[in-house]
């Protein structure tokens, strides 16, 4: 094995790799879950907000198995939770017809941000699911789920901001951030990873209005959740299927383009689509704070 190896951000050398394989030996009847707790509170890795980083210690360890340099228990399935409904009780899609006219009709709109496991939030993921193209399994790390109502309570769009690409060029050059700049940071720029109008919603400007809503409020909503807030957005749009017309209208900036891979490929041999690369910001000195060594 080489003497460092970088995985999940983070620079594993020989020292740390035999302490997480002794945790394993010493404590067989551990689940992965215990184990990643442990790795948080013994290497002091919390969130802002204090809580134990135990979604990014489970995955290094994943993926230290995944290229063999550890070897881990098998996975407990009986402490998991039963999976969620296909879909919400009650929930009656589509409607009888379609949602339309000038937006003018449908504001002012209520901005819902579902709290876990509830009703609003079985919503979204079954929208995503079912409409968006690349549909919807599970959110990981950080992120906040809206769900867009006109007046009358119907459901009119929803959205997922979540983490940010990890590694992404003109992003990169674009803020002026170097390595060291980018890993301290990046967790103050989040990515819009999914927006969907439900298909039968039909009034023009609608998901422009509903970008410029989420703009004004995210970073203070960010603020509350995570306790520090995000200064610039970013999104991904799949190009030629998509034109960014929405973005563009609601003034966000196309910066570039990426050079189609993916985070998963490390040999540079999987193709996947080019995507537009558009970015917002929500503070005025954003490239001054995001090249702040904290």
């Amino acid at each position: 094995m080489e003497k460092t190896i970088t995985c999940q951000g983070q620079s594993i050398g020989s020292s740390e790799l035999s302490w997480l394989r002794s945790i394993v030996r010493h404590h067989p009847d551990w689940s992965r879950h215990k184990i990643s707790k442990h790795i948080c509170e013994q290497w002091d890795w919390y969130t802002h907000t204090g809580q134990l980083k135990t979604f990014a210690a489970r995955s290094l360890i994943d993926k230290l198995e995944k290229r063999g340099y550890l070897k881990l228990p098998p996975i407990q399935t009986k402490f998991r939770h039963s999976p969620r409904p296909p879909y919400p009780e009650n929930l009656n899609i589509p409607p009888s017809q379609p949602i339309g006219g000038t937006l003018d009709c449908f504001t002012p709109l209520s901005v819902l941000i579902p709290t876990p496991n509830s009703y609003e939030e079985h919503c979204v993921g079954f929208y995503l699911n079912r409409y968006h193209y690349l549909g919807f399994n599970k959110t990981v790390g950080k992120n906040i789920k809206y769900l867009i109502k006109d007046p009358q309570g119907r459901d009119l769009a929803c959205l997922i901001f979540g983490s940010a690409a990890w590694k992404t060029a003109a992003r990169d050059n674009f803020i002026g951030w170097n390595i060291k700049e980018r890993e301290i940071n990046l967790h103050l720029v989040t990515n819009n990873a999914r927006f969907l109008i439900l298909p039968w919603v039909r009034i023009p400007h609608l998901a422009s209005h509903i970008l410029g809503l989420i703009t004004r409020r995210i970073k203070m909503d960010w603020m509350n959740r995570y306790g520090h807030p995000v200064h610039l957005l970013e999104t991904f749009i799949e190009t030629p299927h998509f034109k960014g017309t929405c973005y563009k209208a609601a003034n966000w900036r196309r910066i570039g383009k990426t050079k189609g891979r993916s985070r998963q490929d490390r040999k540079h041999n999987l193709s996947v689509p080019t995507k537009e690369i558009w970015l917002y910001p929500i503070t005025r000195n954003f490239q001054q704070v995001l090249c702040n060594e904290i």
